[in-house]
């Protein structure tokens, strides 16, 4: 009898002036929000951070968050994250790669650090990775769609 191991995911909440991380163990148990990029989401700086975050886990799934408007189109930064998907993709054949609708992530980011006592700068920092957390979940609470 064969069983498949699933991996981790590694989620992104790509932006102009900062990139939020999180990720999930293989199991689907310890879901954390990761230390944020500060840079422009095409910098090689970007490119260093992802390479040590994955280095650091077992994944197999990149899950991007993908800007629509509130009516379900494309939004103005759909270009860029598409751009980045697919420079992410060249760099990284092994790993599956899937978009996922971010709306309101970055609202429900913003209550979850105020529930956890975080406020001011503190809860602006973590802000974008705290919206990856939130992208991660809510796909995980949808079945994992592709």
């Amino acid at each position: 009898m064969t069983t498949l191991r699933r991996k981790g995911v590694l989620a992104i909440d790509h932006g102009t002036k900062r990139c939020g991380f999180a990720a999930i163990d293989g199991l689907r148990i310890a879901a954390t929000p990761l230390d944020a990029h500060h840079g422009t989401g095409d910098a090689l700086a970007l490119w260093k951070h992802i390479e040590r975050l994955l280095g650091e886990r077992d994944i197999d799934t990149m899950l991007l968050g993908f800007p629509f408007n509130m009516d379900g189109t494309s939004g103005a930064r759909a270009n860029e994250v598409e751009a980045f998907a697919l420079e992410f993709a060249r760099r990284h054949p092994q790993l599956r790669i899937v978009k996922y609708d971010e709306r309101l992530t970055t609202k429900a980011a913003e209550e979850l650090l105020r529930d956890a006592g975080h406020r001011g700068r503190e809860a602006k920092l973590r802000r974008d990775s705290w919206s990856a957390l939130v992208l991660l979940r809510d796909w995980i609470a949808a079945g994992e769609p592709d």
